[in-house]
């Protein structure tokens, strides 16, 4: 897939007022400074679509971009970040969920992850969120370029025996990413519009 153009269409923090159109929606999210935005510029090629600050916790809203005229690719709040307060991190955490439990148009979830480090108690514990809703979710390594290969294999390996070990029958689709060198932009593309031409089928 080529992403010919990638608009913001709203910002907010209340489900019910999200876009009514029925078009498939892609979900982005994870720990605060884990490289969200990042890796959305860098997939749809616009140096700007997703605002990215040395400060984690820079999103604080649900963003939607309508890519292609075709599908929604949504930008959540990042989680875990120690800093903002008690209220705050509450009120993310409400209308996160509402947004993952009420939207129809969901149809996949993208777990972004720091490749650089051992699995997080609190990722694990939003995809087990996830898994218990059955909402379905992929795995996006980000910050890919910053280890050696063998050392992103090692730790993709990790998480995969941390994750069977548990809660968990098999790895779910997973991606290898640096927004550097666009590490996995065509994977991940192609993934999304594989999706997408199973949803056209009758």
């Amino acid at each position: 897939m080529k992403i010919k153009t990638a608009n913001f269409v709203i910002s907010n923090s209340d489900v019910s007022k999200c876009p009514k159109e029925l078009l498939p929606e892609y979900a982005f999210i994870g720990r605060s400074n884990v490289g969200k935005s990042s890796l959305i510029n860098m997939l749809t090629g616009q140096n700007k679509l997703a605002k990215t600050s040395g400060r984690p916790g820079k999103t604080q809203l649900i963003n939607h971009f309508k890519i292609n005229n075709e599908w929604f690719l949504v930008d959540l709040p990042g989680y875990g970040y120690a800093k903002v307060s008690k209220t705050v991190k509450q009120t993310f955490q409400s209308f996160i969920k509402n947004y993952f439990l009420q939207r129809e148009q969901l149809i996949c979830t993208f777990v972004l992850i720091d490749s650089r480090l051992e699995p997080q108690k609190i990722d694990l514990e939003f995809m087990e969120f996830l898994g218990e809703n059955g909402i379905p979710f992929s795995i996006v390594f980000t910050k890919a370029d910053k280890i050696k290969l063998n050392e992103l294999n090692k730790n993709i390996q990790f998480y995969s025996k941390k994750m069977t070990s548990t809660l968990w029958e098999e790895m779910p689709p997973y991606f290898a990413t640096s927004a550097t060198n666009a590490l996995g932009k065509e994977e991940l593309l192609n993934y999304i519009e594989e999706i997408n031409n199973k949803l056209e089928k009758p």
